[in-house]
């Protein structure tokens, strides 16, 4: 099974398993003098908890799969040029909101509204003020640029993976 199907597969499963909790729900009891949907209403309700039970632990090793998968799994993506390997749930966590966070860091990055030009001190003495800038403005561009694009470029490269991946299962 690819990691894809597992993911369909508990969309699917989790759809079932609500479908259940609203039967369960809604026979669970009744009043004495109204007749029974089922049967053996009891038997019912309790092969539905049942079927629930088994659909989340269904769900569980799904899960617990794809996550299995994502940890040993590794994945080239060009970033800035360059080929850069990390494991599927590495990406998953940049893509996240690591890459935002790096994104940020360095849209903070400016000259503060600060300006350069002619400053009259308190004794009249005119000095030319220029702004001291504590980082390199072309990196700060180059490295918003690959921030803004890394979530992207993820998504494109994980849907092809996820597709394409056998899932671990064990």
């Amino acid at each position: 099974m690819k990691i894809i199907e597992a993911m369909k597969k508990i969309k699917d499963l989790q759809l079932k398993a609500e479908d259940l909790r609203g039967k369960a729900a809604k026979y669970c009891a009744d009043l004495d003098y109204e007749t029974p949907v089922y049967p053996d209403q009891k038997k019912q309700v309790s092969e539905w908890i049942q079927a629930h039970t088994d659909i989340l632990k269904e769900v569980l090793d799904l899960r617990v799969s794809i996550q299995r998968t994502n940890i040993v799994t590794d994945v080239t993506i060009e970033l800035d040029g360059k080929q850069v390997t990390k494991t599927i749930a590495e990406w998953i966590h940049r893509r996240r909101d690591l890459a935002k966070s790096d994104y940020d860091m360095w849209s903070k990055l400016g000259d503060r509204a600060l300006r350069e030009g002619n400053m009259q001190s308190s004794t009249g003495t005119v000095t030319m003020v220029k702004i001291r800038r504590y980082f390199d403005p072309g990196t700060r561009d180059v490295m918003l640029e690959l921030y803004r694009t890394e979530p992207s470029k993820i998504d494109a490269t994980l849907e092809v993976v996820n597709a394409v991946t056998n899932l671990i299962e064990e």
